[in-house]
């Protein structure tokens, strides 16, 4: 497959969403073993989810994007920057670039919003893939599910 043969979208319909929980649920309960009880939260109802879809339309990945109070609540409190995660990329799909086009079409839906900056929690194994796409690493260490994370901020360019 080659890296032209999908798009993202913003998730407008149930069937969509549905795609993007059973895709996290495939690689965070299923392949990291995230508790399912956690993986979904009240946060999901007021998300921008974004899905990759390959042309034959067969999900590939899957991210949301918090913002305002929800958002301030991961960020410190600053109402001027969005939180990105839940970010999934299906096995399949992986190394094709599919994870940056999902972390560019949240970052658009940001500036959309009139965000400043996106905040994200990466776990440690993927710090190099977001430093690629501009964000820095703050803070120290810290677990998520039992992951070892680390706090990243982007600023973004209006």
């Amino acid at each position: 497959m080659s890296t032209r043969a999908y798009g993202v979208r913003v998730v407008e319909d149930p069937a969509d969403r549905e795609a993007c929980f059973a895709l996290r649920k495939e690689v965070f309960v299923g392949e990291q073993g995230v508790p399912e009880d956690i993986e979904y939260d009240a946060y999901d109802a007021d998300a921008v989810h974004v899905l990759a879809v390959r042309e034959d339309g067969v999900p590939l990945g899957t991210g949301r994007l918090l913002y305002g109070a929800a958002a301030a609540a991961k960020t410190g409190g600053d109402p001027s920057a969005g939180s990105l995660g839940r970010l999934a990329v299906a096995k399949e799909a992986r190394g094709l670039g599919v994870g940056a086009a999902l972390v560019r079409a949240l970052e658009e839906a940001a500036r959309a919003r009139g965000l400043a900056a996106v905040d994200l929690h990466a776990q440690t194994h993927a710090l190099g893939f977001y430093e690629r796409l501009g964000y820095a690493a703050y803070g120290p260490k810290f677990p998520d599910a039992g992951i070892p994370h680390r706090a990243m901020r982007r600023a973004l360019r209006p």
